[in-house]
């Protein structure tokens, strides 16, 4: 479904500050896959995101869309197939507008049409979706969405964007500014539609419980590269302390070839 060969990204390319983010890097991500992704900050996960998105254009390699090559297109060429949920929950909706606005927007992809596309019908449809999120947000369809709480707009921000029906869903630390109740509320959320959904995802998160929790597929990495990808069972099978393990094995193993090459 989606390719990423050999995908190199260097800031500063020529410059006393140049930084190579990621490294030759190639992943296939298959239909129906839900990905989680680890690393330590700097890893460079959401440089991965921002390349797959069409925000930034790769120094070097190709990003394939069902076998089309996509690399020139821009991020907006992109949106029509990618969806993508920030750390921040005030990022994903119009706080000066009403939910039921919010809504219809995504609904219909666009401004055009935008009052007569209120109608009972998407007004019935809004609050039967709604219900999902069982936050009482189905009674709120004319109430601004900058009156609802960071947990609220999450949700709200991860529906809309499923009934949208990317076909790809990036997850960016959407949980990561909530408190501990919300974020397990939008995870639980996440989830549900994802398999309701069939939709394929990504999900970065800096818990690692998280990471083995959730998906069928655990990528981790670090200095921009994919140093572990497991799935099915073993994926299943994983603790938080054999992946520190893993971690560890690997980079010491790195380290001494890269030795070796020195020597």
């Amino acid at each position: 479904m989606i390719g990423l060969n050999d995908i190199e990204m260097v800031f500063g390319q020529g410059t006393s500050d140049e930084n190579h983010v990621l490294n030759n890097l190639s992943l296939k991500i298959n239909k129906g896959d839900f990905i989680t992704i680890i690393g330590s900050n700097g890893a460079g996960k959401s440089t991965l995101f921002n390349v797959i998105s069409g925000k930034y254009s790769p120094s070097f390699g190709q990003v394939f869309f069902n076998g089309a090559d996509v690399t020139p297109f821009a991020e907006y060429k992109r949106a029509k197939w990618v969806g993508r949920i920030f750390q921040d929950p005030l990022l994903g909706t119009a706080g000066n507008m009403s939910l039921e606005h919010n809504m219809v927007i995504t609904h219909k992809k666009g401004f055009k049409g935008l009052r007569v596309s209120l109608n009972r019908e998407n007004r019935e449809f809004f609050k039967k979706e709604l219900v999902q999120l069982d936050m009482n947000l189905e009674n709120r369809l004319k109430d601004n969405v900058g009156n609802l709480s960071g947990g609220q707009r999450q949700a709200l921000t991860l529906l809309m964007t499923v009934l949208s029906r990317p076909e790809l869903l990036l997850l960016d630390e959407h949980t990561a500014a909530l408190d501990p109740k919300n974020a397990s509320k939008v995870l639980e959320l996440t989830d549900k539609f994802i398999s309701q959904y069939k939709l394929t995802a990504m999900m970065v998160t800096h818990n690692m419980q998280q990471a083995i929790d959730y998906g069928n597929r655990l990528l981790m990495l670090d200095g921009g590269e994919v140093i572990f990808d497991v799935s099915g069972e073993m994926k299943k099978n994983l603790t938080v302390e054999a992946l520190v393990k893993k971690f560890h094995e690997i980079r010491k193993t790195s380290f001494k070839s890269d030795e070796a090459l020195l020597t």
